[in-house]
């Protein structure tokens, strides 16, 4: 029993120096009990870059600008202007003393703003009133370049203007789409404000399709808060991707400068016109010869109309294509080549975009009875230069 007793004591001194070293050295061995959690230490640490969320304002857009600025150009003009005559120089004395040669009296003007590479071959997109009437035009580069270019073709109608410089492989910017286009997405506005050099401004699309405002014949605006200064005329609208939807054309201040109410011309109308200039050197619209005005709800009364929908023909051009078709005054036109009619604005951009010499059918009401009339397509005049 003895004998036992201290066999058992020994095991057991033998164990507990066995786990007392254990425990000193190597605690790992032994199996886990119950943890208790510690307070976490407060650190410092730089988040990695956040992973763009759906729906979310994306926090930095300098991809976008890096991808379009280098197709965004600074257009210079210039232009001489003649002072008027001095009557002093008609004075035979006058002209007797400082001599008979006198000339008469010139300066240059010079105006600034901005352009669009839209082609390596040297083809730049801008506004008509950047180069109206301009002698000499000059394209700067984003790398420094300057270049003198010529006008390829221009649309007054659209205030849209092709130039050409003699360089290639120019970086031509990506075409978006203004169609996909919707309130509340973010845009960037590139140009040359004031000439303080290339900047971007940002925003977003506030309205589509502003019409009425009378800066164009043919309106269909892009509206945006994004800042857009003198210079900005003709410089690039993009979205968020860098690529073009629009080209910035006018703003509305009583100050001269930004307030928020900006312009610009979708790049699918931009593209029509572009194209048509650079095939045939201009632009080609379908028109039937009829005058037209606004339907208020006085005339929807009057004409018995079961809105104020559609477009009021006013006056007929008398041997037009519309009065040879049998249109009359007081028809109002509904429908065009099965498009509504929303209002004249609406009527002349779906009259224009016919082709020339096809036939079209147009739908009218006359005195509360529907009339469907085939009506040649004629070409739009060209608009007379401005001051003629």
């Amino acid at each position: 029993m003895v004998r036992l007793w201290l066999i058992f004591s020994q095991a057991v001194t033998i164990a507990v120096a066995v786990l007392f070293v254990v425990s000193t050295f190597r605690p790992e061995w032994l199996p886990a009990r119950g943890a208790v959690p510690l307070t976490p230490v407060a650190v410092v640490q730089q988040s990695p870059a956040p992973q763009p969320v759906a729906g979310a304002r994306a926090t930095s857009f300098r991809d976008a600008v890096q991808r379009a600025t280098p197709s965004v150009v600074n257009i210079f003009t210039s232009k001489e202007v003649r002072a008027p005559r001095n009557p002093l120089l008609n004075d035979p004395l006058f002209r007797r003393f400082f001599g008979e040669q006198i000339p008469d009296e010139a300066q240059r003007a010079s105006s600034l703003g901005s352009g669009v590479i839209v082609s390596a071959a040297g083809y730049v997109l801008t506004n008509y009133h950047v180069v109206e009437a301009a002698d000499e035009i000059e394209v700067a580069l984003p790398d420094g370049r300057k270049l003198l270019a010529k006008v390829v073709g221009n649309d007054p109608e659209t205030d849209l203007a092709v130039l050409r410089v003699n360089a290639e492989g120019l970086p031509a910017i990506t075409f978006g789409s203004s169609d996909a286009l919707r309130v509340g997405d973010v845009v960037l506005a590139i140009g040359n404000p004031f000439g303080v050099g290339q900047t971007v401004t940002s925003g977003i699309v506030s309205g589509l399709g502003r019409t009425g405002l009378g800066i164009n014949t043919f309106e269909n605006f892009i509206q945006t808060d994004a800042a857009i200064n003198p210079g900005n005329s003709g410089g690039a609208l993009v979205d968020a991707g860098g690529n073009l939807v629009g080209i910035n054309t006018a703003i509305f201040s009583r100050s001269g400068g930004s307030m928020g109410i900006g312009f610009a011309t979708p790049v699918s109308t931009a593209r029509m016109v572009m194209d048509q200039i650079i095939r045939t050197g201009s632009v080609t619209r379908g028109w039937i010869g009829v005058e037209v005005q606004e339907i208020t709800p006085a005339l929807a009364e009057s004409f018995k109309l079961g809105g104020a929908r559609g477009a009021l023909i006013a006056g007929v051009l008398r041997g037009g294509p519309a009065d040879k078709a049998g249109v009359k005054p007081g028809d109002v036109l509904v429908e065009v080549q099965g498009k509504p009619v929303a209002d004249p604005t609406s009527m002349l951009n779906l009259v224009a975009a016919l082709p020339p010499g096809n036939t079209a059918k147009m739908k009218f009401s006359r005195q509360g009875e529907d009339l469907e009339l085939s009506i040649p397509v004629g070409r739009r005049p060209k608009p007379q230069p401005r001051g003629e």
